[in-house]
């Protein structure tokens, strides 16, 4: 049985925009949807607020739940969707969700729970640990798009990489693989002065990446290479991108590119979704 797209939701603007891109992908994918929203053990179930007072906590989260599978089904009746209210420590128990889904869709800010997800530590911890692939809606996809993957060769790249040829396959659109090689670094060597060699060579990534092209030969593959810092070239790619894919941690110029300095960048200044992938991920 396939496993199914999580979407946190959490009943602001930011979620419901999560929701939308996660129905696309369940229809592109023929996947199902599941809508999680965690209720934290500590809030009241009344909030105290008089013209609330007529609901309790549980049917507020229960009707947001609602709303959320009504507008999926609005937007794709015959989709598969089911919701889950659960009670728990944020993080802990979306990341126990992750153990069971294809991906996980949150959107870049929300309300309660999810307040603050992407330049929180709540949003860095499931980016960062979840078991699944993250998705972060921070923007609107550009329709047509190609797909970007942010690739130096780690185990997390390759995993990202098979999800960014995933996304391509099913959007049919092409896939750019996007090396962003460090500028050398001039130190002293026992003959004299001279650059060392910073991350592998860019010959050596472009082979690693045979397979793959064998494995989805009907994907169009781009290769490209930047100097410099990652973060500005992959904002760059994502002007023109329907979805921009990292590993969570790799090397060279994307060493912790979500838990670090990187991924802050990037995620503030991307402008399409960006998908970070822990290895292994396995396709559905």
């Amino acid at each position: 049985m396939s496993r199914p797209i999580v979407v946190g939701l959490d009943g602001s603007e930011s979620s419901y925009e999560a929701l939308d891109w996660a129905v696309d992908d369940a229809v592109r994918r023929g996947l199902s949807l599941r809508l999680a929203h965690v209720r934290q053990p500590w809030q009241a179930e009344r909030s105290g607020i008089a013209a609330s007072d007529h609901q309790t906590l549980t049917e507020r989260c229960e009707a947001m739940l609602a709303t959320g599978t009504e507008r999926a089904r609005r937007r794709v009746p015959e989709l598969r969707v089911e919701s889950a209210l659960i009670t728990g420590a944020l993080v802990e128990r979306m990341r126990e969700e992750s153990r069971a889904a294809d991906s996980m869709v949150l959107g870049s800010r929300g309300l309660g729970g999810f307040a603050g997800l992407v330049l929180g530590s709540c949003g860095l911890a499931l980016a960062g640990h979840a078991v699944c692939p993250v998705v972060i809606v921070r923007r609107p996809e550009h329709p047509g798009g190609e797909v970007v993957a942010g690739f130096d060769g780690s185990p997390d790249a390759e995993a990202g990489l098979e999800f960014a040829l995933e996304q391509a396959a099913a959007r049919g659109v092409p896939l750019r693989v996007l090396y962003s090689q460090p500028s050398p670094v001039v130190a002293p060597h026992p003959v004299g002065y001279g650059p060392i060699p910073v991350g592998p060579p860019v010959k050596e990534i472009w082979q690693r990446l045979a397979p793959w092209r064998e494995k989805y030969a009907d994907v169009e593959v781009a290769e490209s290479v930047a100097t410099g810092q990652p973060a500005t070239a992959l904002s760059h790619a994502s002007r023109r991108a329907s979805l921009v894919v990292v590993g969570s941690r790799g090397l060279g110029g994307f060493a912790s590119a979500v838990l670090g300095s990187v991924s802050h960048a990037v995620l503030q200044r991307a402008r399409c979704p960006v998908a970070v992938v822990h290895s292994p991920w396995n396709r559905t």
